[in-house]
């Protein structure tokens, strides 16, 4: 791609010409992945103590999924209202008011989990949950644009692995923190890391936001929801986060009532799916762009094809070294599609409502992570682990066959 093209495209969508000085743009991309991580981290960390806060709050394991899952729904219906917003506004603004709104959930979290109101905190992760879509959206966007094409889907992913970095820390010091301070404490515990990329965000970022000026029309953001392919490529990552939270909320409480584990050692073994993402998100930008020639369809395929069979014999296997590494395994396959799906799809759409598209498959993809939760918690008390599990292997048996289906960009 040479300067000149760039420049022009980069023009459609409202903004300036992809950054060329390295250090501003890494300082970008780790600040907006630092406050992303603090928000990852504050969303997973009640699944790190479940029996803790079914024993504190006297609700069975549907309802404790709800404290995990009600953030995802939250977004799911926030998403493309801020996405639209976020195509007529600057995008730079919106993450540090979402900073700020995260500090208000955390705070009134603790609050209302000290008094034992369930209801209480439950709605303090709807006001989480508002703070956590604006960033990841408005950070898929800035980093999107700060880039060229042929480097867009690696700095995407580097950006999207912050959200396994803030599982891991939240499933592996949630319980330390909880011992420590008493469970609530989880919502205020990872509000500086949001604080302090902030710092680094917000000089590194000017210049970046977009301008009012470049509104889209209200019928170029009917064209993105009326998109066939966009909303196959927002069903692979329906399914891939279905998948991600799935094991992520219900792994640490199997190794705890079936394999006798302690609630601390089973979020640290736990930790390692989501941990493993760091690598395979920046992977799966790296190998569409370079092993695939930019081509996505593979690696999305590649991540069900190898997630399926992991999934499906995680409780027919006893050893505790060999759980860890299937954790491993198949934290690394799910990842890849939830890594590359944010610059798939706004590869599918004009550049002016770029920012519409990654809404939108934020949305459909965070239905997924609100739903498997609750059902996942629902299937166990029904009907134990194994058939939780097994319905989990049929999903990334699905995916490989929506996978089929996906589109190749243009390019």
């Amino acid at each position: 791609m040479t300067e000149r093209s760039t420049v022009v495209n980069t023009a459609r969508a409202g903004g300036p010409p992809p950054d060329r000085q390295p250090r501003r743009l890494w300082g970008l991309v780790a600040g907006a992945s630092l406050i992303s991580t603090g928000l990852a981290a504050y969303e997973i960390a009640p699944a790190s103590v479940t029996p803790l806060v079914q024993e504190s709050l006297g609700v069975d394991a549907t309802a404790a999924g709800l404290l995990v899952g009600t953030m995802f729904g939250t977004a799911v219906v926030a998403s493309v209202p801020i996405g639209i917003g976020l195509d007529r506004t600057n995008t730079r603004t919106a993450m540090a008011v979402a900073v700020l709104t995260l500090f208000v959930a955390g705070v009134w979290g603790w609050v209302a989990g000290r008094s034992g109101d369930f209801r209480s905190v439950v709605a303090s992760r709807v006001l989480g949950g508002v703070a956590y879509v604006a960033v990841w959206n408005a950070g898929i966007d800035i980093v999107s644009r700060a880039v060229e094409r042929d480097r867009r889907a690696t700095a995407v992913g580097i950006f999207t692995a912050s959200g396994p970095v803030g599982f891991a820390l939240g499933q592996a010091v949630g319980p330390l923190i909880a011992a420590r301070f008493g469970w609530p404490a989880i919502f205020l515990a990872f509000n500086g890391l949001a604080l302090l990329g902030l710092v680094l965000f917000w000089p590194t970022s000017r210049g970046l936001g977009h301008s009012a000026g470049d509104a889209p029309s209200l019928s170029e953001f009917g064209a993105v929801l009326r998109d066939r392919h966009v909303w196959l490529v927002g069903g692979l990552g329906f399914l891939g986060y279905a998948l991600y939270l799935f094991v992520n909320s219900w792994g640490g409480p199997y190794l705890t009532r079936e394999m006798g584990l302690s609630v601390a050692v089973s979020g640290l073994l736990v930790s390692v799916f989501p941990a493993v993402g760091v690598l395979s998100r920046t992977s799966s930008g790296i190998l569409s762009d370079r092993v695939f020639s930019g081509r996505r369809q593979p690696v999305v395929v590649g991540s069900f094809v190898v997630a399926a069979p992991l999934v499906f014999g995680f409780t027919r296997l006893q050893a505790i070294p060999v759980l860890v590494a299937v954790l491993l395994a198949s934290g690394f396959a799910i990842q890849l599609t939830i890594g590359l799906s944010f610059s798939y799809v706004r590869e599918l759409v004009d550049a002016r409502v770029a920012a519409t598209a990654v809404a939108f498959q934020t949305s459909v993809g965070l239905a997924g992570a609100f739903v498997a939760p609750i059902v996942g918690g629902a299937v166990v008390d029904t009907a134990g682990f194994d058939a939780a599990f097994l319905l989990a292997g049929v999903v990334a048996v699905s995916g490989v066959a929506l996978g089929w289906l996906a589109p190749e960009p243009a390019t």
